[in-house]
């Protein structure tokens, strides 16, 4: 995610505080040069961090920490404050009628960030349409035809037209009942004078109510000189921050995004439509420094219940906590997992477990994971309905049947059955329990960081 390596440099300089009641001159030199050297890494320019690092070393120097706080928690609570102010507030978005307009360099991933968008507008109720006007890269009409199919919305363009302010007037008339209008523009390798003159032509026809800057998150110090240009051309109302999922920079968009004076809208975490997040400063900062975000959270996995329950009528989470555990339960558990994305970004947004016990991880441990998800979804599938319902009565001459039916080891097979033990434990926890006592578990969870509450889902060998 976009500066993980300041998260990671960050809580392990605010771990050697641990203990301290008192917070010395010293401490906060190392705390604000860790800042200052992992912003610059992720390309954050250097007024900004200077800023930002005076801000930092100034309040914690100057206030005293409240009453039986920790010099830790004084300073995190310090740098969360001033780092929820470096990346600002959310770009206002109201869930009613309105035209967004699509600018940026060609790469930057405008045409995937258009259906994004749109696929998070449905998602809210909204009926969007996407508007594909670049005439001028070969196959972005295919591109942006078929990326909103996969998002499941309305879509217009014309790889006949060669003048793209024909296409957005014709498009915008085309799709007259759509809610949300999505204008994709074309870009280029750079700045040319005849992009400029075009994206002003379509914004002339199309009248968009906000304008979004759409960049690359590994894109660097370039990000301010594009800001400007795009800014004083169309002016720019927030920013899309793309590719966050592969690389560890992204502070070029934080540059530009202080440099037009606007907001970041949105992220893109991923290569599929769903992989978009609305921006919430504060879920941000609280994930990069391994706070978690139980928002971003909770609508993810309420999204994952929905998406997994339209495919299976007859199947309620619910009844999990009413009756027996069976294997199909697990198997469709895995499957809102699975529909939640990727696992070290769910992990990420769990109080307790991103952050700092996602440090410790070897780099591919989140994919070993979704591999061995993957495993035991083949495993199940080479069962028997009786199986599937029963699995406490498989014995060795079953599994070796199952193993050999699923091309998987006898091992993987066994590690299965002791999963779901595992996890038919933790929920006859909760079988049984009232509000009262639900909340006090929940409260205890939150106490010991959102691990120790887990029951069988960290277990050895267990893939979750």
């Amino acid at each position: 995610m976009v500066l993980d390596d300041l998260g990671t440099s960050l809580r392990g300089t605010l771990d050697k505080l641990q203990g301290k009641t008192r917070i010395t001159e010293e401490d906060v030199e190392d705390v604000v040069r860790e800042i200052q050297r992992s912003l610059i890494q992720a390309d954050v320019d250097i007024s900004l961090v200077q800023d930002l690092s005076d801000s930092i070393e100034t309040r914690a120097l100057d206030e005293d920490p409240p009453a039986g706080t920790s010099a830790r928690d004084h300073v995190l609570k310090i740098v969360y404050e001033e780092m929820v102010a470096l990346v600002g507030e959310s770009t206002e978005l109201p869930l009613e009628e309105q035209t967004i307009m699509l600018a940026g360099l060609q790469g930057s991933g405008k045409t995937t960030s258009a259906a994004k968008m749109a696929w998070w507008f449905s998602k809210k109720g909204l009926r969007p349409a996407v508007i594909q006007t670049d005439t001028f890269r070969p196959g972005a009409y295919d591109q942006a035809k078929q990326m909103a199919g996969r998002a499941e919305v309305e879509f217009y363009g014309d790889p006949d037209v060669d003048d793209p302010v024909q296409i957005a007037r014709e498009g915008l008339e085309a799709t007259s009942d759509a809610d949300v209008h999505i204008v994709d523009t074309a870009g280029r390798h750079a700045l040319e004078d005849d992009l400029i003159d075009e994206i002003e032509q379509i914004e002339e026809v199309v009248d968009p109510d906000r304008n979004l800057l759409v960049l690359d998150a590994a894109i660097g110090q370039g990000a301010k000189e594009q800001a400007q240009q795009f800014d004083e051309s169309i002016g720019i109302d927030g920013v899309m921050i793309t590719k966050l999922d592969g690389t560890a920079k992204g502070g070029g968009a934080l540059t530009a995004v202080d440099q037009t004076d606007s907001s970041i809208a949105f992220l893109g975490t991923g290569e599929e439509v769903g992989d978009v997040e609305r921006f919430e400063p504060s879920g941000f900062i609280s994930r990069l420094l391994g706070m978690g975000d139980l928002k971003q959270l909770a609508e993810r996995v309420e999204r994952a219940m929905e998406e997994t329950g339209l495919e299976d009528d007859d199947w309620d989470p619910e009844d999990m906590l009413q009756g027996s555990f069976t294997l199909k339960d697990m198997q469709k558990q895995m499957e809102a997992m699975n529909n939640m994305g990727p696992l070290d970004q769910v992990m990420d947004m769990i109080p307790g477990m991103g952050g700092g016990m996602m440090d410790q991880l070897p780099d591919d441990a989140m994919d070993v994971t979704q591999d061995r998800m993957r495993d035991f979804d083949v495993v199940m599938d080479s069962m028997t309905e009786a199986e599937l319902e029963h699995p406490r009565a498989i014995g060795a001459s079953q599994i070796e049947r199952i193993a050999r039916g699923s091309g998987k080891p006898e091992e993987r097979v066994r590690e299965l059955l002791q999963q779901h033990k595992m996890m038919e434990q933790t929920i006859k926890q909760f079988q049984g329990m009232g509000d009262g006592d639900m909340q006090r578990m929940m409260k205890k969870m939150q106490q010991q960081g959102g691990g120790g509450g887990m029951g069988g889902l960290g277990g050895d060998g267990g893939p979750f």
